[in-house]
């Protein structure tokens, strides 16, 4: 196949930009990729292959689409910004396993989408360049709709990848390291420098994988209920975690069965949220279900 430059670099970024007179929109949060090794890396860490497909959410000018359209069976992009639409149909022309759809990918209905687009793949990653203030929403839907998922691989905000990845007991642990962690299994990648985007974004970013679960590493009573307990515990991170689900949980007469539920739970009530397990929180959880805690 003759291609032409890659759309990632420097040179044909400018020109494709410049040629559609696109100007970027700050509130879409548009900052565009032009590091060969930076995408080479996240198409690198989704694992893709001929039998595999990919989803990607906003592609931009669809520079890491071509790479994804290199290596993936089938690919289909979500853009939001109907002015990038015409030119993603202009420059992914010369693939033919590419699909590209206009709309908000928070009002997609993804089932359907993977039912129509990825019915001829094994399996299915998403990998994307995701616009930071929309992160965690756009993350939080494909996991918890229980999607068939291999792999996510994101470009998000570095402070929020080391919130997903954190462990017990360090500073950036919270209710999102357990959320994320409860449906996959995340590594980060690498660090990304501001300078490889057009235009350049103020934060440092960092690309994520996310391995999807087949089952969750608990077993719970309730999910729901069990993510009420962990956002509950960490509603003021300098209060113990006894503090929090009383004000959540528990009457003023109640602490004394706060703490009896807890003891039962094996849980020292001075403990801290930011210090307990995702074990931890599935045991309690599981605990004050059994007593009929609401």
């Amino acid at each position: 196949m003759n291609r032409m430059e890659d759309i990632s670099t420097p040179r044909r970024t400018k020109e494709i930009i410049a040629r559609h007179g696109f100007s970027f929109k700050k509130s879409l949060g548009q900052n565009f990729l032009i590091d060969q090794n930076i995408l080479g890396k996240i198409v690198e860490a989704a694992g893709l292959d001929q039998e595999k497909g990919a989803l990607e959410i906003g592609p931009g000018i669809g520079a890491l689409t071509e790479k994804l359209a290199q290596m993936a069976g089938a690919v289909t992009a979500v853009e939001i910004d109907q002015r990038l639409i015409p030119i993603l149909k202009e420059v992914l022309e010369p693939y033919d396993n590419v699909k590209v759809h206009h709309g908000d990918v928070l009002k997609v209905d993804l089932h359907e989408l993977f039912r129509e687009d990825f019915a001829e793949v094994k399996k299915v990653s998403v990998v994307a360049n995701l616009p930071y203030y929309v992160t965690t929403p756009i993350l939080m839907k494909l996991l918890e709709e229980k999607l068939p998922l291999e792999n996510i691989v994101v470009m998000i905000q570095k402070e929020v990848a080391e919130r997903m990845a954190a462990s017990p007991g360090s500073k950036d642990y919270g209710s999102l390291s357990i959320a994320v962690q409860y449906y996959s299994e995340p590594k980060l990648v690498c660090v990304v420098p501001h300078t490889v985007f057009i235009p350049q974004p103020n934060v440092e970013s960092a690309v994520i994988r996310l391995a999807v679960r087949e089952e969750p590493p608990v077993s719970v009573e309730d999910e729901a209920f069990f993510f009420e307990v962990v956002q509950a515990s960490f509603a003021q991170r300098r209060k113990t975690i006894a503090n929090n689900l009383k004000s959540r949980f528990f009457a003023e007469e109640g602490r004394e069965r706060l703490e009896q539920l807890l003891e039962e739970a094996g849980l020292d009530p001075k403990r801290r949220g930011e210090t307990l397990s995702i074990e931890e929180y599935a045991r309690l959880s599981n605990v004050l279900y059994q007593a009929g805690i609401r």
